[in-house]
């Protein structure tokens, strides 16, 4: 019984340790998917494609699933994302997101 109770307190540990290697890194996401349009730091707007600012007061007033649904499905002239990123992938760009406030 000790020698399960060990083995399963080591995994736990290992486990415990490995997940954030899992989780998804929502800045290399939004550097690699997001930055090139949207400018590192979120602030690039253009009028004439209707893209806002996405560390301005329009955006980051957005709830999560809007937010959620802009990125799979696409706004505008930018594309959709779902098949290209996972949930998780997604979920963690709109928190690095969240940290773009003006």
């Amino acid at each position: 019984m000790k020698k399960t109770m060990l083995i399963l307190a080591v995994f736990g540990l290992v486990l415990s340790m490995a997940m954030p290697a899992l989780a998804a890194d929502g800045a290399a996401t939004y550097k690699a998917k997001c930055a090139m349009c949207h400018g590192p730091d979120g602030s690039k707007e253009n009028p004439a494609m209707n893209m806002k600012a996405l560390s301005g007061p329009d955006v980051q007033k957005k709830t999560d699933a809007q937010l959620i649904e802009s990125t799979t499905k696409g706004v505008g002239k930018m594309p959709g994302y779902a098949g290209k990123l996972s949930d998780d992938e997604i979920k963690a760009t709109i928190a690095y997101i969240r940290t773009l406030k003006k």
